[in-house]
């Protein structure tokens, strides 16, 4: 499970849960993520030409939970550490990866936008992704 992140003009940050998130390049560093053009991050993206994507852990999923909701819904009664960066907007701070990126492209979709993203600053940490999979969150089992 990923959260994007983008820069409100106000130098607020908004994020949003976001389960469809891909790999395009590795030479350079290229990801792309969906966002339907009806959405609060979609300007923010178009706006700052930046977003940040965090694949989180799954002790973080009150913070998936979190960014579900209509913007109007998030009371701040949910923590969610943010780790600045040097460039675009802040991401999930202990993240299992989170990476910050520039837009290079973007693609009309119907009603929503595919932004190419170069990633210019990639973090890890340990832990067991947050996974969701036929509408509920799971777990991969081993043999």
């Amino acid at each position: 499970m990923t959260i994007i992140t983008s820069a409100e003009p106000d130098g607020g940050v908004h994020g949003m849960t976001a389960n469809g998130v891909l790999s395009v390049s590795l030479d350079p560093p290229l990801a792309l993520v969906c966002v339907g053009k009806s959405r609060n991050t979609h300007g923010f993206i178009s706006a700052d030409g930046w977003f940040g994507i965090s694949i989180i852990r799954k002790d973080q999923r009150d913070i998936a939970m979190y960014y579900v909701r209509d913007a109007a819904d998030r009371i701040g009664d949910v923590d969610v550490p943010l780790e600045q960066r040097n460039e675009g907007p802040p991401v999930i701070a202990g993240a299992l990866a989170a990476m910050s990126c520039k837009v290079v492209a973007e693609h009309d979709a119907g009603d929503h936008t595919i932004f190419v993203g170069e990633a210019v600053q990639l973090s890890t940490s340990e832990g067991d992704p947050l996974l969701y999979y036929t509408g509920k969150f799971g777990k991969i089992e081993l043999d």
